[in-house]
């Protein structure tokens, strides 16, 4: 007869929404967070008999981050490690944390004055005890090339109706995330900057003969411009626009007016990585 046991498990609290102003003298800067902590290690008991001492509550994982935050938050790639060794290292049951991070983007209008910027910087640091990663990262980056982009000669069967084409507008919403080859950095910054500015760049430069074609020379131009870079991964939602059929009106399109579809659409996934490079807990991303 086969036995029922406890599975993999973990626990956290999520989404904690956290706003530090640093108020100095002739101006402010706002840093706008959304953090998420995960933690797993010796947790059986609270599953099997009820029994909570070794659980780290939640609600104390949630006031963690906001007193970490008072000594201030610097790169969130720093912020998310600092918490993840601190769940390790201070909570005996506790074998694993994961810190995941998105930073809102503030951009500024005058001294005190910001309005919300383009796209989600992303960041999550895993520590075990001994090991740690940090994966950093962006999202909801919405990106598009009004021409470069064709998609023909794919494999058809008697349910496909898709017209071959070689001219399109290719647009996406880019979340992306790469893993560093070591868990510090003297410039985290610099280091999501010019792997972002590389990314987009290889969009804009790809004459695209698919998504999947793009997705890689976006993750091969991030790997072969930044050292520090061991994996990236990438999910690209192909962003549909159709060209509308004007002919019932008595008129042409010379391919200037589109129907910008929603829902369904196609969803491109892929990891880019160095050949060889030793690979973490991945189930940690």
């Amino acid at each position: 007869m086969s036995r029922i046991v406890l599975g993999d498990n973990q626990y956290g609290k999520a989404e904690t929404r956290l706003v530090r102003v640093e108020r100095g003298q002739d101006r402010h800067d706002v840093v706008d967070l959304n953090v998420t902590t995960t933690l797993a290690g010796d947790l059986a008991a609270t599953h099997l008999t009820g029994d909570n001492s070794g659980v780290l509550p939640t609600d104390t994982q949630k006031n963690t981050v906001y007193a970490f935050a008072r000594d201030g938050v610097g790169e969130i790639e720093d912020f998310a490690l600092r918490l993840a060794r601190h769940f390790v290292g201070t909570a005996p049951a506790i074998r694993r944390a994961r810190v995941r991070i998105e930073q809102y983007t503030w951009e500024r209008l005058a001294g005190h004055s910001f309005r919300r910027g383009a796209g989600t910087r992303t960041a999550t640091a895993s520590c075990d005890g001994e090991n740690a990663w940090v994966v950093s990262g962006l999202a909801d980056l919405v990106v598009l090339n009004t021409t470069g982009s064709e998609f023909h000669g794919f494999h058809k069967d008697r349910y496909t109706t898709l017209a071959e084409t070689t001219d399109r507008i290719l647009a996406t919403a880019v979340t992306a995330q790469w893993r560093h080859a070591e868990p510090r950095s003297d410039d985290w910054g610099t280091s999501h900057a010019e792997s972002t500015r590389h990314l987009l760049a290889a969009f804009a430069d790809t004459h695209s003969l698919s998504l999947q074609q793009t997705l890689h020379a976006m993750g091969e131009r991030v790997l072969t411009e930044r050292p520090e870079v061991a994996e990236v991964r990438l999910a690209l939602p192909n962003k549909h626009h159709f060209l509308v059929d004007l002919a019932p009106f008595g008129l042409d399109n010379p391919g200037e007016v589109f129907y910008a579809a929603d829902r369904p659409y196609g969803l491109i996934e892929g990891t880019v990585l160095r050949s060889g490079a030793p690979e973490p807990g991945l189930a940690w991303w």
